[in-house]
Order: structure tokens, then sequence, then C-alpha cells
């Protein structure tokens, strides 16, 4: 199904083309409409890719009668399919939400085979047909191994130009400090979440600045150790035993977040947590798809440099890139990775 395009005025930008795997689910469900009110892309007029395997067209067809019926004045087109041949085309913006979950008692290995048989194609697809400054954002689970699959797959593309979300873990982060310290969460800066969306992943507080200045000495740290990181860890699994449903909305809006600051940028003198292929910073393999502070350079997330690691932060970022290379040496023992 495809909604007639709306013509461009003369002078403006042309429509920005945005590709959402998973589209009818609950993550995509809560994610679309912020990408046509202006939000991430200003006042350009949207493209609508609605991505769905078969069983889900259906479904993407209701969502795409809502969103008509939102009468969005920047909605310019919306097109459903299942081919992400005909859905990555000359993609600016690419958010991939689908991918397999795990199965109660499903082996690791089982799992990011079956999320092979998604990335990888999509990745080939997207070397084929993507436009050639595409920013791609995967959200679906394991997000980083799925995104260093996709990026494998699409070696036309920079691979800078993939990333996967840890945007989520280091907003959680940032609610929890803000609460702790009783300040509002714009008053936070330089907050870092390094390594894996798992529960092995690092929340690390060492740069972490109050209104411009030092935050650690305020912070206790057993309450670190003990409560804080753990807790960010494990926010998706406390979620839902209390709600008895997934973050889906917080991960819409971490989402968001992530490709509206890739778009507009962000504060001078800020960073934040970006998951991407190493360049073999902070002795993280090159390939592997861990997360860093980033911040923008000429549109392309660049990994701050010169930051200083102690024992701690040493342990913690070992331990949780070990957990992805294990990952990435899996998936490539699978012949993922080509």
């Amino acid at each position: 199904m495809t909604q007639p395009a709306v013509d461009t005025p003369a002078g403006e930008q042309q429509p920005v083309n945005v590709a959402v795997t998973g589209a009818a689910g609950q993550i995509g469900y809560s994610l679309l409409w912020r990408l046509v009110n202006g939000e991430v892309f200003g006042a350009r007029r949207v493209n609508l890719r609605l991505l769905e395997v078969g069983s889900g067209l259906k479904a993407a067809k209701g969502v795409a009668m809502e969103l008509m019926d939102s009468a969005f004045p920047l909605l310019s087109d919306i097109t459903i399919t299942d081919d992400p041949m005909v859905g990555f085309k000359d993609a600016h913006s690419v958010f991939l939400v689908g991918a397999k979950p795990r199965q109660a008692g499903q082996e690791r290995a089982d799992l990011l085979a079956a999320n092979g048989g998604i990335f990888g194609p999509q990745g080939k697809a997207l070397n084929e047909v993507a436009s050639r400054d595409v920013r791609v954002l995967v959200v679906g689970n394991p997000a980083n191994t799925n995104a260093a699959i996709l990026a494998a797959n699409a070696p036309d593309i920079d691979p800078r130009q993939i990333t996967a979300m840890t945007r989520l873990d280091h907003n959680r982060a940032l609610g929890q400090l803000a609460q702790k310290l009783d300040v509002p969460v714009t008053s936070l800066s330089r907050m870092t979440v390094w390594g894996n969306h798992s529960a092995s992943q690092f929340p690390d507080v060492s740069e972490l600045l109050v209104d411009g200045k030092p935050a650690a000495d305020q912070l206790d740290k057993n309450w670190l150790t003990d409560e804080f990181i753990p807790r960010v860890a494990k926010r998706g699994a406390e979620i839902i035993e209390v709600r008895g449903h997934s973050s889906a909305a917080s991960a819409a809006s971490c989402a968001i977040d992530h490709m509206r600051d890739w778009f507009n940028g962000i504060p001078e003198g800020d960073w934040v947590s970006v998951a991407r292929p190493s360049d073999g910073s902070y002795g993280v393999p090159e390939g592997i798809v861990s997360s860093f502070p980033c911040r923008l350079v000429d549109g392309q997330w660049e990994i701050v440099q010169g930051l200083a690691i102690d024992e701690f932060q040493r342990e913690r970022i070992d331990a949780t890139v070990a957990e992805l290379v294990e990952e990435f040496d899996t998936v490539k023992e699978l012949g993922l990775l080509s």
C-alpha cells in the first residue's frame, strides 16, 4: 500500500526517506508519530516506509491508516512492504526495530543465528539501495551484534553510519542520577555507557557533570556499585515485572533522541552513549559494536578520546567487551559476517 506522494513546493527541501522495520510492533507504534511531527527532521517532509514480515502487513496497514487520519502536515508518503529492497530504497534514516526475541530455553548461539538471518540480508539490501549518507539505528536485540552483522554485510556504507541503541541505557542512567541528586535531567552531562546493551553494560559516572561541575564526589560509591549500576543494567526486566509489559515507549523515545541528535547535533562540550563499530579505542577490538562516549564530527559519531580509565573502569569495560567478543566470534563461526 502506498499513499500518493504530496508535491514538494518550490524551494523546499526534498522529503527525508525513513524506513522502520517491525513497524506494527509496540516500539514501532510508539515511534512513528514522533517521526512525522518535526521533532527529528525539522520542517522536512517525511516519506515513511513501514517494513513488516508477511503476518504483520495487515497490522501495518492499520497503523498507516491511523497516521493518515492524524493529518500530519509533514507526512508526505507511506509505503508498506515486506521487501527490504523496496523499504530501504534511497533511505536516509533507518530504524531496525524488528528482531527475533529470545525464546524460553533458547541457546544464545541459536538466537544470534536467527537474527543473522534477518540482519545479514538487511545489510545487503541497505548496501545496494540505501542513500550513501544513510544513518542506521539497530534497536532490535541483541542490538550490538545485530549491528555488527549488518555492518559486515554492508561493506560500501561507512561503518560509522551503522549504530546500535544504548541511548536507552544512557537515559535510564540520567533518570536515576537526576532523582538521586535531586536535579533536573538537563543539569547532567557527560554520562557514559560502555559496552553491550545487556546486563553486562557499564554505566559510568566518572566524567559526569552537574551544571558543569564534577558530580562523582556527590555520589556514594556503595550506592553506585550496589544499586545504580545493576539497576540501570536490569531496568528493562524491572519494568516488565512491575508493568507486565516491556518498555516499548521508553525504547521508542530513546530511539528518537538518538536519531534527532544525529541529525541536529548535541550541546557543545557534552557527549552521549552510542554503540558503533570500534576503531580500537579504549582496548575494544576493531569491528566489535560497543557503546562509547561519542560526539558528532561532520555528521558522524566519533568516539571521545583521551579519557582516563582507572582499574575499576577497566575491569567493568573489559567484562562487557568480553561478552561482545564472544557474540562476535559466534556469528563469525556461523558465517554471518559476509
